[in-house]
């Protein structure tokens, strides 16, 4: 269990250092300030890019925290 707990240690201390780094530069942070999310392409869908549901398009760090 040590090895566990230290990945998700690990994944946990990166997170909180790319949430510090976004508010830095006011972005959001699931966008990286870009306003919309890119999906892989699939042969259902022609329209891979959608509005970003963490900030609702704007790319802010701001609206990303209300959002939260």
């Amino acid at each position: 269990m040590g090895l566990l707990s230290s990945f998700n240690q690990w994944r946990e201390s990166r997170y909180q250092t790319h949430l510090s780094n976004m508010k830095d530069q006011g972005k959001c942070p699931d966008c990286q300030g870009r306003g919309y999310t890119v999906y892989p392409y699939n042969e259902f869908a022609y329209f891979n890019s959608f509005d970003c549901p963490g900030c609702q398009g704007s790319g802010t760090f701001s609206d990303w925290e209300e959002m939260r």
